[in-house]
């Protein structure tokens, strides 16, 4: 199934794996969270530097960025803040192939709660721990050093090839559409999430929300002065899980509806008062709801609205009407086009090496990959390792998966560079 290239191609993989590790190590190290990405991005830059690979910085200030139809609103600002990629023949008059991986992680408090400090990576039987070893510095070093092995095996890389990582891929997708918006565009888009070695066909809408509830404070001597907005608060989630209720309900396309319950939502953040021993005269709830491809952002908002209206009405007790914020997540769901030749040359990229057809996920949380279809009428899809308790305690990512991601990676960019995306899967 494979030739004399490819084989000696697979051989570089190997060769290249314990320096993967490194990659990913070196990133993990870097805790990047919301705010913090410059040491991940610095990081990054230096690899870049030390493969020989041209490193560029893509603000998210970009002008015109701001108005983005897509943008999602921030409460930060994003001067200074950028992406960083490498583009090899940008000017090249063939298929251009997008290979995307975001840098940025989600807290990983309780840090106690880690077996060791979450940004010191360690291994164990086969995975390797670490805030982000999984969602997903292992696959971002995967598809680099994917590069970097067709690079060493003579393999002449002259189409268009763009590398990107990216920051706030964990809460507005900013990054990725800030590439799109300056012309970082292409063809077709691998990125590796850590789904494992499937074809990744489909994510849902998801939107943020925020609900603040005013209440009237008082001294605890007697309560019945004030108004408890904690109390009031714990009053409206009843509502919103009947609203999941309610969207998981409505008509949903194939394949979505053969799943029982795809649309989650959740309550992750509540927060609220400001004394033990007064009355709270404030509270805020922080949501996350997904929703079926097909609404939109705008018709989901418009429901979460009338939700928190509905209940306050009932209340019927004289108090404000509560605020309703969106931030963050505002992304419209969507299919993945099975059929296209990209799909088809990275199903047969893995047959070729596994001996058998991928498997196909359909999600139920969104990645970037909504930005270059939404945004940019880009096919593409996710190919990964295999983690486990990503967003959770001890985070991990199995390590021969790692290898899986690199050479079928490595595969597939030397057959599109060959031209040879037309085949079907064998």
């Amino acid at each position: 199934m494979l030739n004399a290239t490819e084989t000696r191609l697979l051989e570089r993989c190997e060769a290249l794996m314990d320096t993967t590790l490194d990659l990913t190590r070196d990133l993990v190290r870097g805790y990047s969270v919301l705010g913090q990405e410059r040491g991940a991005l610095d990081t990054m830059e230096q690899w870049f530097e030390r493969l020989d690979l041209p490193a560029e910085r893509v603000a998210l200030d970009a002008p015109g960025f701001a108005d983005h139809p897509h943008r999602a609103p921030t409460a930060w600002s994003s001067e200074g803040r950028y992406n960083l990629v490498t583009r090899l023949n940008p000017d090249a008059d063939r298929p251009h192939l997008v290979l995307n991986g975001h840098l940025d992680v989600v807290p990983a408090e309780p840090t106690d709660m880690w077996t060791r400090p979450p940004w010191e990576p360690w291994e164990q039987d086969g995975w390797l721990y670490g805030r982000g070893a999984g969602d997903m510095k292992a696959g971002i070093a995967a598809m680099v050093m994917a590069v970097q092995a067709v690079r060493e095996s003579g393999i002449e890389i002259d189409f268009p090839l763009t590398l990107q990582t990216v920051i706030e891929e964990e809460c507005t997708g900013n990054g990725a559409l800030a590439c799109l918006h300056q012309g970082y565009s292409g063809d077709f888009v691998l990125i590796p999430e850590p789904f494992g070695a499937q074809i990744y066909s489909g994510q849902v809408g998801v939107l943020w929300f925020r609900l603040r509830v005013d209440g009237v404070p008082a001294h605890v001597l007697d309560t019945r002065a004030g108004s408890n907005a904690i109390e009031t608060l714990q009053g409206y989630l009843p509502a919103f899980k009947a609203l999941e209720d309610e969207i998981n309900a409505l008509p949903r396309p194939a394949p979505y509806d053969a799943l029982e319950h795809p649309f989650n939502l959740s309550i992750g953040k509540i927060e609220g008062g400001n004394w033990a021993s007064s009355v709270p005269a404030h509270a805020i709830l922080e949501g996350r709801v997904g929703f079926p491809p097909g609404l939109s952002a705008d018709e989901v908002m418009a429901r979460v609205r009338e939700v928190v209206a509905t209940h306050h009405r009932a209340l019927d007790d004289g108090s404000p009407a509560p605020r309703v914020e969106f931030h963050g997540f505002r992304s419209e769901g969507h299919l993945v086009d099975l059929e296209t030749p990209g799909i088809r040359l990275l199903s047969r990229c893995h047959e070729d090496l596994v001996g058998a057809p991928p498997a196909h996920y359909l999600s139920t949380c969104t990645t970037d990959l909504r930005a270059f279809h939404v945004s940019g009428g880009i096919n593409g899809t996710c190919y990964g390792p295999v983690a486990q308790r990503i967003h959770g305690v001890d985070e991990c990512v199995e390590i021969d998966s790692i290898r899986r991601v690199l050479t079928t990676y490595a595969l597939f960019i030397h057959r599109w560079a060959t031209g040879d995306t037309a085949r079907s899967p064998s």
